[in-house]
């Protein structure tokens, strides 16, 4: 789809990698929602400010009665409590779940009939490549983003028909606040940015943005030892 003229909802868009593309979308031309549970920290000049508790069916309804004219929805917002799956709080993990899961598809359930009443358009889930490989430091998360990229496939499939593209964004580590803790290679979530939304201008079905999720996705058809080389 071209990204001018067109008009975009990106959750998650106060701060890190949402903030970075609601930026993007504008400098294309985009008309941009930028959701946020707190749209009063949402300081990105040229975009409207709607407030967005993606968890919460309520604001999830009301965001959709203001943004009624979108055409591209980004599914950006997220969490990562790095919570073990065996250890961790079990609240934690279902926290994961609600948010990149449940609260990803309650947006898509509420905005997919208004992308396709507005003549169609596009979705674009921001996944992870760990949605392809995951660890136990990132044990809810990754099972989250698994659980999203399939639900991301069987949407794709059932909106076609309406007009509707369904993308995902599979990217590794970012350098945001999310990922402040982290000390190794990141990505520049501008840079990221630009290839998903050349993606979604190139009418990608999965936008794989980095050498990680490369290789996670290539290890895909080589089987448990070849995600998981470290095993005995």
């Amino acid at each position: 789809m071209k990204i001018a003229g067109s008009t975009a909802l990106v959750t998650g868009a106060n701060r890190g990698f949402g903030r970075h593309l609601a930026a993007e979308l504008l400098t294309r031309g985009a008309r941009v929602y930028a959701g946020a549970r707190n749209p009063d920290g949402i300081d990105l000049p040229g975009v409207t400010p709607v407030r967005l508790d993606i968890t919460d069916p309520a604001s999830v309804a009301a965001a959709a009665a203001v943004a009624g004219d979108v055409t591209l929805l980004v599914n950006n917002a997220g969490i990562d409590n790095r919570t073990d799956l065996l250890e961790g709080d079990l609240d934690l993990v279902r926290l994961e779940l609600e948010t990149h899961y449940i609260g990803t598809l309650s947006v898509i359930r509420a905005f997919a009939p208004i992308v396709a009443g507005n003549g169609g358009g596009t979705i674009l889930n921001v996944l992870s490549g760990l949605s392809w490989v995951n660890y136990p430091i990132h044990g809810a998360y990754g099972a989250a983003k698994s659980a999203e990229w399939s639900m991301t496939n069987a949407l794709r499939l059932q909106l076609a028909e309406r007009g509707v593209r369904v993308a995902g964004l599979h990217v590794g580590y970012m350098d945001t606040d999310m990922t402040a803790w982290i000390t190794g290679p990141k990505a520049d979530p501008a840079a990221i940015a630009r290839i998903s939304a050349d993606g979604i201008e190139a009418d990608a079905y999965e936008i794989v943005a980095d050498d990680f999720s490369r290789q996670a996705q290539a290890g895909l058809s080589g089987g448990v030892t070849a995600l998981y080389p470290q095993l005995p």
